[in-house]
């Protein structure tokens, strides 16, 4: 009787070894994951991740690339580079870009229209004093010049690009967020 016993188990030996091989990386990934308090480094995105902040009346169902207009005038030098910037990374989505939409968040004197209507078509401008927008402008943190935060299709800003720094960081993170996002 033993010499049957034997080769049974033989047999299980192979399988004992793959169940331990395909066990063995993921109990090491649980590990690495839950009990342990290493973190990659490496991150994807190019901007700034910001908590997320609910702005009100931002809800469009579309993404938005919004660009807030600085001092009193609203929109200065720095303001129309950072406009040029949202129009030409918005205009490199292709066929993407109707689920995308650009907001501009200035004072009341802000900007000649006329100019607004001539190279920035499309472009939603709010008035940062009106009973609308003053809400919102309170609510973005610290708007610097040559800034533009990405707001979700649920009002929600979630990211800050600095224009100045990587000029394809924000299409980039945009493209991803498009292609991966079911909702905008």
């Amino acid at each position: 009787m033993n010499d049957r016993s034997q080769p049974t188990v033989r047999n299980r030996k192979p399988i004992l070894i793959l169940v331990v091989l395909f066990l063995a990386p993921l109990a090491a990934a649980f590990w690495l994951y839950y009990g342990s308090t290493w973190r990659p480094s490496l991150h994807t995105n190019h901007g700034a991740l910001i908590a997320p902040v609910s702005l009100p009346g931002m809800a469009s169902g579309k993404w938005t690339l919004l660009v807030v207009g600085q001092g009193e005038s609203g929109c200065d030098t720095g303001c129309r580079e950072t406009l040029v910037y949202a129009r030409q990374t918005w205009l490199s989505l292709g066929q993407l870009t109707p689920r995308v939409q650009r907001v501009l968040l200035a004072g009341p004197g802000c900007c000649d229209t006329g100019y607004l209507q001539r190279e920035h078509v499309g472009l939603i401008a709010l008035n940062s004093a009106g009973p609308q927008a003053a809400p919102l402008l309170q609510r973005v943190p610290d708007p610097k010049e040559g800034t533009i935060f990405v707001v979700d299709p649920l009002g929600n800003l979630m990211m800050r690009y600095d224009v100045r720094q990587d000029p394809k960081g924000l299409r980039e993170d945009l493209k991803k967020l498009l292609e991966l996002s079911h909702i905008g």
